[in-house]
């Protein structure tokens, strides 16, 4: 069974105990404003253009069989709805530059879990294990499902980062597959996550409910965004839905602007422009209310 994914990331320490693998799965249902890992949104290959590694020779326009490769005035630029069209990219090939490269590729359920076997050694030591991550790892079901049941007959710790957006027959399976559920929690408010993500987020309290009602180990992931997740309304909100669920534990996530470049490079627009970064002290106060309601 083949699976496609982004990348996968050794030695990792941020994304569940220990030292950890992560695993970046490609698809993603939601839209979030503030995404950082856009190139995992779509579920196929994406190709992917680093203008300032461009040297403008063209070999890519001369090799391009759909005409989405232009140059105006000196100017390449191209089309990327084209380029998915276009399954062989001939043009990364022509490419001396490496300008162009190719984001998502397959891989067999089996190569995956050697690769993440190699790093067992670091988990016995640590209490670490993998990580799937996206995206959204539920957009693959049957590819996610498989590469659980194979971990965990080789003993390794499992982990999933979730956005809560899959069906509740395919999340009740995977309960006793996994050992820990990182669950994204954005905005409560069904207008503003609507707006804000592309999608309702009926069915997201509802996953997290029957998750919380089913599974020991849930740490909800908050995005912290300037004037969209970190209003007094929605932080309130936040708490209630942990307390309703019995949760306790939660990370945040602070707004960066580490992922925009790859908007640019895979043809997609990025709508934060100009939000600016938190100042100092401003995650700590509100570190500080979460706390005050004992959660951590």
């Amino acid at each position: 069974m083949k699976g496609t994914i982004t990348a996968i990331q050794h030695y990792a320490v941020h994304d569940g105990p220990g030292i950890r693998t992560l695993v970046f799965l490609k698809g993603c249902p939601l839209r979030c404003a503030w995404c950082c890992n856009p190139e995992s949104q779509s579920p196929v290959s994406q190709l992917r253009y680093i203008s300032f590694t461009c040297k403008g020779c063209l070999r890519c326009l001369a090799v391009c069989p759909v005409q989405a490769v232009t140059c105006l005035s000196g100017r390449i630029s191209r089309e990327f709805e084209k380029c998915r069209d276009c399954h062989d990219k001939p043009c990364i090939g022509a490419c001396p530059s490496d300008a162009l490269s190719l984001t998502g590729y397959d891989i067999e359920c089996a190569d995956l879990l050697d690769t993440v076997a190699r790093d067992i050694p670091f988990y016995r030591n640590s209490g670490g294990g993998v990580t799937f991550s996206g995206g959204e790892p539920f957009q693959q079901p049957e590819f996610l499902l498989e590469i659980l049941k194979r971990c965990r007959e080789a003993g390794i710790h499992t982990a999933i980062e979730t956005c809560g957006w899959t069906t509740e027959p395919v999340l009740r399976e995977a309960i006793p597959l996994t050992n820990l559920f990182l669950f994204d929690l954005k905005i409560i408010n069904p207008d503003l996550h609507l707006r804000y993500t592309g999608k309702p987020v009926d069915r997201i309290l509802n996953n997290l409910s029957v998750l919380a009602s089913g599974h020991p180990d849930v740490i909800i992931r908050f995005p912290l965004v300037p004037g969209i997740t970190d209003t007094r309304e929605n932080l309130d909100d936040i708490i209630r839905i942990m307390k309703l669920n019995r949760l306790t534990r939660i990370d945040l996530e602070p707004y960066h602007t580490l992922g925009t470049d790859k908007y640019e490079e895979h043809g997609m627009s990025y709508d934060l422009q100009g939000l600016q970064l938190y100042e100092p002290g401003r995650v700590e106060q509100i570190r500080a209310y979460f706390e005050a309601q004992n959660l951590v």
